[in-house]
């Protein structure tokens, strides 16, 4: 299956400031919450929102970024290579905002509750994905802001294309077959 575009640039634009929009509804002035992506690949969106948030509120956001690596329950099965873990913050009694690009089977956000706990205990825990596969879960993981929501096979891929720039971001579904991501 050749890809087939789901969101270009100037949606993918419109999406984020959305996003920014509702938590900004829900978390007011920032005063004690904290935005954490999650390694290797939601730490663009995380930044980007974080970004726009700033603009947006004239705050400085309290920002983290979690590497889940160890806390994977497929740790032992294949190589993973550990990204960096940097907190600006600490998390205790705070409500706490985990991004990621894409929520799939949920494995990366059960890995990153407990690598959360490694920093103190959270007030909330909220998740924010760009992408929801909302049929391919095999844990209990919902998340609480969804920029897009895509019904895909299994054996299909959703691939996020982004650098950090809104303007050559797309997002596209292929098959596995064609793209070998992890």
């Amino acid at each position: 299956m050749p890809p087939r575009l789901i969101l270009d640039s100037a949606r993918f634009s419109i999406t984020i400031r959305r996003l920014c929009f509702q938590l900004i509804e829900n978390h007011d002035n920032f005063s004690n919450s904290v935005l954490i992506g999650l390694q290797p690949r939601g730490i663009l969106l995380a930044r980007c929102i974080r970004e726009e948030l700033n603009k947006l509120t004239g705050n400085n956001i309290a920002y983290g970024e979690l590497d889940t690596t160890f806390f994977r329950d497929d740790f032992r099965m294949k190589a993973l290579v550990p990204n960096t873990t940097q907190m600006e913050c600490p998390i205790e009694n705070r409500n706490v905002i985990l991004i990621d690009d894409v929520l799939f089977t949920g494995r990366s956000v059960r890995a990153a509750m407990d690598a959360l706990q490694q920093f103190g205990r959270p007030n909330h825990v909220e998740l924010l994905v760009l992408v929801n596969r909302r049929f391919s879960r095999h844990v209990p993981v919902q998340p609480d802001y969804v920029g897009l929501t895509v019904d895909a096979l299994f054996s299909e891929k959703v691939i996020v294309q982004w650098a950090g720039d809104m303007n050559t971001a797309a997002i596209t579904l292929t098959s596995a077959e064609s793209n070998d991501r992890s």
